[in-house]
């Protein structure tokens, strides 16, 4: 199918949706008869079963204003093309990126069917559509399209992309079979249909964060003049205005979460798109790498840290927060794909919101702010006994002036590093693995009720400050040189 030319930024989007609702309902509709006992599809009609493809052209003739917007820039002339999963649900952030292009280059924008095929069961919404007829997964597999991880990579976002003479240059960090492998994940993981996660993440490993989480969200939904409307749950339930709290408070009590591996709750603004998400995303670097990899398709603005850690300064309290400026990353997961050396830097525009929030929520300023709240080094590792090495840590923790000690926030920090996702970290000291003061069974009951709703309270707090300050959020310190034109 050759590409055809469009007017605008909306008409390609309309373009896309088209082309990909034909695609899904042809492979819908070629699975359907083939797991009845009909025909399997024909060469034509598989290739129908095709992503849509976006591309833009750009000469140069028309040079752009300066801008300090660090995405929806072209650094160079040429074409740029990607394949779009699921452009409906996209069409927001689809339009967000064009529009600039459209208007400040000129660019020639172009829509049409790639040759990247739709694995059969990305077009299947429950899952169990072909459970009867007795059909196997390798009688599907020989005529239908599969999920091939050999096609699916980070290769863009890595920066091992190679451009040759010929051939257009990446539009996006990820391309549809990417992002469609990864919705499903989200899907498995979480709990949740991938279309309620939010573009404000919070990021937990501790379930009484998600429980005073749900608790506010409920508040929230009854408090008149809210700008929330529902709060989804795991499982699929969802808590809604029109609820009264007691209803609410059953659904949420009886939403079936641990039966996800880091289940998410949702609580959605009346816009529709605007709102909250929280993932309880448990213990090591290993979970906070699998869930961001799978979320960053979704293009949030921004997702924080909010757990316990361990302090390891003597002047620390246990209940102090930590707002981290830079990460010792000990935890070895992402050693190949962004060497220890590459620095991770703060975020200025999350740094100084996480601490105007510490401000608004604690109510105290300057040095009294100052005695619970203490800027510096965080070191992760992936080794909860670390203490078991002390002799051997213990001049890394010097060196790199570590105050405070975890297993995710390095992690998920570089995640957003690597992955263009704006991070922060603010944590609560839990204990003081070093000077003797551990979480005995009382005072670690103590510590939870009074610091995790202060602590919730603050992340949340963020959010509102940073709603207003996306085009220095997406900052320039997370783009490359030769960066994908769409954030």
């Amino acid at each position: 199918m050759r590409h055809e030319t469009v007017a605008s930024p909306e008409e390609a989007v309309d373009r896309l949706e088209a082309i990909y609702e034909a695609a899904v309902e042809a492979e819908r509709a070629a699975l359907d008869r083939f797991v009845s006992g009909g025909a399997v599809p024909t060469e034509a009609e598989r290739a129908a079963f095709r992503y849509p493809a976006l591309h833009l052209h750009w000469n140069a003739e028309n040079l752009p204003p300066a801008t300090r917007r660090a995405w929806a820039k072209l650094q160079l002339p040429g074409d740029y093309a990607t394949t779009v999963t699921q452009p409906a649900a996209f069409r927001a952030y689809l339009l967000e990126q064009l529009r600039p292009l459209a208007g400040e280059y000129g660019v020639r924008i172009s829509v049409g069917r790639s040759e990247q095929e739709i694995p059969y069961p990305y077009v299947l919404e429950g899952g169990d559509e072909l459970a009867r007829g007795g059909v196997s997964a390798a009688a599907l597999a020989r005529h239908f399209p599969v999920p091939m991880l050999s096609a699916v990579g980070d290769e863009t976002a890595d920066a091992l992309w190679k451009y040759r003479e010929g051939e257009p240059r990446p539009l996006a960090l990820f391309d549809a079979v990417r992002v469609d492998y990864s919705l499903r994940r989200l899907v498995h993981y979480t709990g949740s249909d991938w279309r309620h996660v939010r573009p404000w993440i919070l990021l937990t490993n501790y379930q009484r964060y998600v429980e005073q989480f749900t608790g506010w969200a409920l508040n929230e939904l009854a408090r008149p003049g809210s700008p929330y409307s529902r709060l989804v749950l795991p499982g699929g339930a969802s808590v809604g205005r029109e609820d009264s709290p007691e209803a609410g408070a059953e659904l949420v009590a009886a939403a079936p979460w641990q039966r996800f591996q880091m289940p998410a709750y949702h609580l959605l603004r009346g816009d529709g798109r605007d709102g909250v998400t929280i993932v309880n995303i448990g213990v090591g670097p290993s979970n906070a790498k699998t869930i961001t990899d799978h979320l960053a398709v979704l293009r949030p603005h921004c997702w924080v840290m909010i757990g316990h850690c361990g302090g390891l300064r003597q002047s620390q309290q246990i209940g102090d927060y930590v707002l981290a400026h830079g990460y010792l990353r000990r935890d070895k997961i992402l050693d190949e794909l962004l060497p220890p050396e590459i620095p991770v830097p703060a975020l200025a525009e999350v740094q100084v919101a996480l601490q105007e929030a510490a401000v608004q929520v604690t109510g105290e300023q300057g040095d009294a702010l100052k005695r619970r709240l203490r800027t510096g080094t965080v070191v992760t590792y992936d080794d909860r006994n670390w203490e078991l090495r002390w002799s051997q840590e213990r001049l890394r923790i010097n060196l790199s002036r570590a105050i405070a000690v975890d297993m995710e926030s390095g992690t998920l920090a570089a995640q957003g590093y690597r992955l263009r996702v704006p991070y922060g970290t603010l944590l609560c000291v839990s204990d003081k693995p070093l000077h003797g003061e551990i979480k005995l069974p009382g005072a670690a009951t103590a510590f939870y009720q009074r610091a995790v709703s202060e602590h919730l309270a603050i992340g949340l707090a963020t959010f509102e400050i940073l709603r207003g300050q996306l085009d220095g959020l997406h900052s320039r310190k997370l783009r490359a040189f030769d960066e994908p034109p769409f954030r």
